[in-house]
């Protein structure tokens, strides 16, 4: 209903521009910045003035004079201000039939088919399988997953999947870390094929009590450290690369046996957040595809030989971007060398519109590279393919500023552990208010603390460096998931309460205290399309802060289940609010709980 009424106002704004002398205009409505200026807001009389040699607040009064001429229903009044905006109020009937449609839609409201009949393909996370996921992972994950559940939203075919990259030197130092490491006894030897007829006399994750993202952890950084000390190791460590190469069965088999802990490991936690991918692409079947598609590239004469014999882009002239190796002069690859051939498969497997990589800020040079590549060898153009970025993840230090984690300091904090801190946060409030059972205080606390640590990275824009703060993400009072939670708790309250109808009997002439948060309702639909269009779920976060305060301070003034003729419209309020909340959570992968 309001989508219709903007764009009947659309329309009208532009007959008018078009009638003034202005050809092809583009009018925009965008929110008012507070209720004493209406809903909505153009700022066209300050865009076209200069052509239609006019002031700008004239112009703009001269529009307010159509638009209230115009008599439409829809708006309670027009008004212009300086230094040229044209300000919209809508109706009281308008705003409180849309509560009504979210009544009506419930769990689709918000949804909307602006991007249907498109394909997408998100690759978000790609953990490498030899270490546990930190906080970096998870920003990458959250930062995908919401992506993938906006496109969805707006009507778009989504894939979303991940890449590991299981070989090479770092794999080989998980697997002689395990090898030299691992074993039950001192005096077993560090001998892979001893390992193949003996596997009992090493330990497992199970065995050693630990989560086999961890144990496979520990087991590259000895391996590193054994790597680093000793020649003769590291000399062990580069041969396995080159069995692994050669399809030597005992080192494939190793390799398929630490593999299968770190996948073990990454399943877990991402079973815990919720969260999965439909593909996953494993290096080691692509790798050497990506050779071909240079030699492609030489018959097209788009990439150029050096004299010692590597093969070098050639980018500078089209596409003002510095040139990258493809191949040595050994003839071996390079990650984008494989990503060539991976993007083509992408791009063939899903014949998808639009690829988006969700990656470090790091890799921006060599995606545009990527890109630029992808065109020349005419595997998609530039404009189908998209880099997300995202800030660092950091810790919050002494004096709240931010303190990046670092694997050499000791200060990267897993995924894991950070989740297990803020549940027991939660866990203590339980025990202490000894509120419920003991099997629901463990699946409340589990399920709040991932709501918690979510909306704690979700509710910053991507592109920001993010502190993260335990105390903060458990705040109920302050800007935290946990305040949302609470809040759409207690909607869900009231309505058990409640023991009339949410139905609006009849519509206000003028909205009383509920005006802000009825208000506020309005604007849903909108951020979901700015959260789509910006591929930032952030908006959707900061909204559901703003319509959780708008409600708590309504319920304050406010006696909702008083009996009167009005109660059913107010109980009405709190539904849609609740689905509000309860939708604007859901595309940011939290899952509500109905009491805490």
């Amino acid at each position: 209903m309001i989508q219709e009424i903007l764009q009947e106002l659309i329309e009208e704004i532009t007959v008018w521009l078009q009638a003034a002398g202005v050809d092809n205009p583009v009018v925009q409505l965008d929110r008012a910045a507070s209720p004493d200026f209406g809903e909505y807001s153009t700022n066209v009389a300050m865009r076209y003035a200069k052509q239609l040699d006019k002031k700008p607040f004239e112009l703009a009064e001269e529009l307010a004079a159509f638009l209230h001429n115009k008599q439409i229903n829809s708006l309670s009044k027009v008004e212009a201000m300086n230094p040229g905006f044209v300000n919209l109020h809508l109706a009281a009937v308008v705003k409180v039939r849309h509560l009504e449609s979210i009544l009506g839609a419930e769990d689709s409201f918000g949804s909307n088919q602006a991007l249907k009949g498109e394909k997408w393909v998100i690759e978000h996370t790609s953990p490498n399988p030899n270490k546990a996921m930190h906080l970096g992972h998870l920003r990458n994950n959250l930062v995908g997953m919401g992506i993938v559940r906006l496109l969805k939203m707006s009507g778009a075919d989504v894939t979303s999947d991940a890449v590991y990259n299981n070989r090479g030197i770092a794999i080989a130092k998980v697997m002689y870390g395990y090898l030299a490491h691992m074993k039950k006894d001192d005096s077993t030897p560090t001998d892979i094929d001893y390992w193949v007829e003996h596997k009992t006399e090493w330990f497992t994750p199970i065995e050693k009590e630990m989560k086999p993202d961890v144990f496979v952890t520990e087991c590259y950084i000895l391996g590193e450290q054994d790597n680093t000390a000793n020649q003769d190791v590291e000399k062990e460590i580069r041969q396995m690369v080159v069995d692994w190469e050669t399809g030597n069965q005992a080192v494939l088999n190793l390799w398929e046996v630490v593999l299968e802990f770190a996948y073990e490991g990454i399943d877990r936690t991402l079973n815990r957040l919720g969260n999965s991918w439909d593909k996953i692409w494993y290096e080691h079947e692509h790798y050497q595809q990506g050779k071909k598609y240079v030699e492609t590239g030489l018959e097209k004469e788009v990439f150029q030989t050096l004299d010692d014999g590597a093969i070098l882009t050639n980018l500078e002239s089209d596409y003002d971007l510095s040139d990258t190796v493809l191949l040595k002069n050994d003839g071996t690859s390079l990650y984008i060398t494989q990503d060539l051939a991976l993007t083509d498969l992408k791009k063939k497997t899903y014949n998808a519109d639009k690829l988006v990589w969700v990656i470090g800020p790091d890799q921006s040079l060599a995606l545009k590279q990527l890109f630029a590549v992808c065109e020349q060898l005419g595997i998609g153009n530039r404009d189908d393919f998209t880099h997300v970025a995202y800030g660092y993840v950091g810790l919050k230090d002494e004096d709240g500023g931010f303190k990046k984690m670092s694997s050499r300091a000791g200060t990267v904090v897993l995924i894991d552990d950070v989740i297990d801190e803020v549940k027991a946060s939660i866990r203590e409030r339980f025990d202490e208010d000894e509120r419920h059972d003991e099997s629901t205080r463990e699946a409340l606390s589990e399920k709040l603390a991932i709501a918690a640590v979510k909306f704690s990275f979700l509710r910053s824009d991507r592109n920001q460096d993010l502190s993260f703060d335990i105390k903060q993400s458990v705040d109920v009072h302050g800007d935290s998931g946990m305040y949302v939670m609470y809040s759409f708790v207690r909607t869900q309250s009231i309505l058990r309460k409640g023991s009339g109808s949410s139905t609006v009997v009849s519509v206000p002439s003028e909205l009383g205290e509920e005006a802000s948060l009825v208000r506020s309702m309005v604007y849903f639909d909108e951020v979901v399309k700015k959260s789509t269009d910006d591929l930032s779920v952030h908006h959707v976060a900061q909204y559901l802060l703003e319509v959780s305060s708008l409600f708590n301070s309504w319920y304050a003034k406010e006696t909702i289940l008083d009996g009167g003729e009005q109660e059913g419209y107010k109980l009405a309020i709190v539904k849609a609010a609740g689905i509000v909340l309860k939708n604007g959570m859901a595309i940011l992968g939290i899952d509500t709980v109905d009491e805490i």
